[in-house]
């Protein structure tokens, strides 16, 4: 996930990139390599594989698995594409436009089941839902396919884009700004500063993508077995990550010291509070899970706001197939 506010030196980012090449084990270990490619810095979004890597879940699965640190110049989709990663991290919306443009993956589970992205507003303004955005002016990242569903949906013919910023200064100097974020991330800082705000989640318009990881269909056909196993213990990681964050957060601070140990429970108390990695209904958990109506609606969303461009079936971009043991 990209954390605007979570930005690490060059330096470091490079450091960790040698680290991780250079502790990767030799054939004759008898473990099965397998590439992760995240899609940001180290962070509790990531809680779950960190999770399995520190308990060893995929050494017992017989796989050697390195997470690879994600950054703004890193894209997981073509990572995987080229064979650079077995696996990667991603939204299902992302992958039906990697597809459409020619990359063949496939969704093997969701690190979430809802999206943490949302819009924030001050706790004075009349902005209350979507359509009250209407004469505003949003702070959006270039290119949020989102927003552009929003805008028909609710006919916000008269709203201004314009682009977001890497902090949450403009907010905290001006009442009337209105900022993409996610929820586990900007509204730390401005709780912090003491400023009252309210968000919005996006998800709630009916534009509804998963936080999923990924391989190639190749991968896939190839190496059912490898698949199943780090989908299997990928799962056990994050269902212990709700439970306890501890060791995870151990290894993400080591690996990303610029992170804020305070930001870091931030982080995860939202991801439990709000359900996003779980999505439990009436205390039914949905870990890992992906639905058929899901993916059709994504399709579709796509579809008709001309971002995609090719006749997709949505059967072909997921499979639930490694969920089970």
């Amino acid at each position: 996930m990209r954390t605007t506010l979570r930005v690490l030196t060059w330096c470091v980012v490079a450091a960790l990139s040698f680290t991780l090449a250079g502790c990767r084990k030799k054939s004759d270990s008898g473990l099965i390599v397998v590439r992760l490619q995240t899609d940001w810095y180290p962070q509790p979004e990531h809680g779950g594989f960190y999770t399995a890597l520190t308990r060893g879940y995929y050494r017992q699965a017989g796989l050697d698995v390195q997470i690879l640190p994600g950054g703004p110049y890193v894209t997981p989709e073509k990572q995987v594409s080229v064979g650079a990663a077995e696996f990667g991290m991603s939204s299902s919306d992302r992958i039906v436009q990697a597809v459409d443009n020619g990359q063949p993956l496939l969704a093997v589970g969701a690190t979430m089941q809802h999206d943490p992205q949302a819009v924030m507003v001050h706790a004075a303004s009349d902005v209350h839902s979507f359509p009250d955005l209407a004469g505003h002016s949003v702070a959006i990242m270039p290119g949020a396919t989102w927003f552009q569903y929003i805008v028909g949906r609710y006919g916000l013919t008269t709203v201004k884009e314009k682009p977001a910023t890497l902090s949450v200064a403009n907010f905290l100097a001006d009442p009337d700004y209105i900022q993409q974020i996610f929820i586990t991330s900007e509204p730390f800082y401005v709780q912090k500063a003491g400023v009252p705000f309210r968000t919005l989640l996006i998800s709630d318009t009916g534009y509804d993508p998963y936080r999923v990881f990924f391989t190639s269909t190749t991968y896939a056909q190839q190496h059912p077995e490898v698949v199943r196993k780090f989908v299997q213990a990928s799962l056990r990681g994050w269902q212990d990550y709700l439970q306890d964050s501890g060791p995870a957060h151990a290894m993400i601070q080591k690996l990303n010291p610029a992170l804020d140990p305070a930001l870091m429970q931030y982080s995860y108390q939202a991801l439990r509070d709000g359900h996003f990695v779980d999505g439990a209904t009436a205390g039914t958990s949905h870990l890992g899970q992906l639905q058929a109506d899901r993916w059709q609606a994504m399709v579709k969303q796509l579809s008709d706001l001309k971002v995609t461009h090719t006749q997709i079936d949505p059967a072909s971009l997921y499979t639930t197939q490694f969920l089970s043991p």
